[in-house]
């Protein structure tokens, strides 16, 4: 029985890390998609959201990072601090910096949202078109960031994947698209305004696709651990055919993936073939949006606790 070093506020900033890196990356992308916030329309509502949630994630996970590193501690109350004071190639000197921008960034992109009446063309548009092309690269690079932090532990083979951080950055995308849907879901006034319905399609859609690619590359990631050396075939055990594979299954694959992208596909197929308006109920949005992000939580969890219960192996 292997002691878990690190636990729920590790596992947490993972997923608060990654949701709001997506939801940032995602937010600039759908700007920029629209003519960089010229045009009016869902696609600048979508956008919106976006930036209003992508910051505070971030905030909360690097602080309970911060805090599991022990800065909190009788006397070493400014420890991270250490962490600024050393520019290298490192993954924590890397990180480190990375959120910071990342989180700097966001507040501003954030605040350009933040006004009575937000539109194209307001005070703030050349300000917003400019900090969503630092948006993009800066989200990308924060959500591989947190599957590269734990990648780069070589004595932890099950976490030593180079897919990884892939796999991170497609959950962290899904979550970002996840948790626009359900801010505007629960926010916005009921309506099946063609316009709305058009974005929430598109969203849903890409939604769909990131199920489908994260579903490809958790196969990728499980063969790639099946067919390395050390202890990451025990792991692979774990998952399984161990303690952890009934939250694997059920917490993971069915809750997160397949149960969403079913419910996802039963309202995306008619607009598809048929050119059918899409009609979501707001219930049923709401619903698959908090899936796929307790699917989110449960991949971080799963991956967290199964890199430690296995043990680590020599260098």
């Amino acid at each position: 029985m292997h002691e878990l070093h690190w636990g729920l506020p590790v596992i947490l900033y993972l997923f608060l890390g990654g949701l709001g890196a997506g939801a940032g990356a995602v937010s600039a992308s759908v700007l920029l998609r629209s003519g960089g916030g010229d045009r009016p329309g869902s696609g600048f509502d979508i956008a919106r959201w976006g930036a209003l949630i992508a910051p505070f994630p971030v905030i909360v996970g690097t602080g309970m990072i911060v805090f599991e590193l022990g800065s909190f501690q009788a006397g070493n109350w400014f420890r991270f601090v250490n962490l600024f004071k050393v520019i290298n190639l490192s993954p924590m000197s890397i990180g480190t910096w990375l959120l910071s921008l990342f989180i700097l960034v966001s507040l501003a992109y954030a605040y350009t949202f933040f006004m009575k009446d937000p539109r194209p063309g307001d005070a703030r548009h050349s300000l917003r078109k400019m900090l969503a092309w630092a948006m993009v690269p800066l989200g990308v690079g924060v959500a591989l960031y947190t599957g590269i932090l734990l990648g780069a532990l070589p004595a932890r083979p099950f976490w030593n994947s180079p897919i990884l951080a892939l796999l991170f950055l497609v959950s962290a995308l899904s979550t970002g698209v996840a948790a626009i849907l359900l801010a505007r879901a629960i926010f916005r006034e009921a309506t099946h305004h063609q316009e709305v319905a058009r974005s929430t399609y598109l969203m849903t859609s890409s939604d769909l696709l990131l199920i489908a690619f994260e579903i490809a590359v958790v196969f990728l990631f499980i063969m790639y651990a099946h067919l390395t050396i050390g202890n990451t075939e025990a792991a692979v055990a774990v998952i399984l055919g161990g303690r952890l594979t009934s939250l694997f299954w059920l917490g993971f694959v069915a809750l997160g993936l397949a149960i969403p992208a079913a419910i996802e596909l039963k309202y995306v197929i008619p607009t598809l073939l048929y050119q059918k308006q899409y009609v979501m109920p707001r219930s049923i949005e709401i619903a698959v949006c908090t899936l796929v992000l307790i699917g989110g939580f449960m991949l971080r969890y799963i991956v967290v606790v199964a890199g430690q219960i296995t043990g680590p192996v020599g260098i």
